[in-house]
């Protein structure tokens, strides 16, 4: 089941219409999120909710930037929660999170 609720149209909107600009800013965010990805899974690790708030915020801009509102809403939330020194709703994520980085492979 596809959890990403892409916008193509506003991405493609935000690329000038450029299908090719598209898919390498796609590129860029697959790169960027697999890092912010590894980066929240070490926070939760360390109990650095600093850490984990900070790459959840990055994963929520760029999803944002590319109509991607499944991930923006999973990444609000976390950042939410992270802001305020909690992990709880990142260790609860997390799973989704990977599992919507294997759907935005297939972008």
């Amino acid at each position: 089941m596809n959890t990403l609720n892409w916008d193509k149209k506003f991405a493609l909107d935000q690329a000038a219409d450029d299908a090719e600009l598209l898919q390498e800013l796609l590129e860029i965010f697959k790169e960027s999120y697999l890092s912010d990805l590894t980066l929240i899974k070490e926070g939760i690790q360390k109990g650095d909710a600093k850490q984990v708030y900070s790459a959840s915020h990055s994963i929520k801009g760029a999803a944002a930037s590319l109509g991607i509102e499944g991930i923006r809403e999973v990444a609000m939330s976390v950042e939410a929660d992270s802001r305020n020194g909690s992990l709880d709703v990142a260790k609860n994520k997390v799973q989704g999170l990977e599992d919507m980085l294997l759907q935005l492979q297939e972008l």
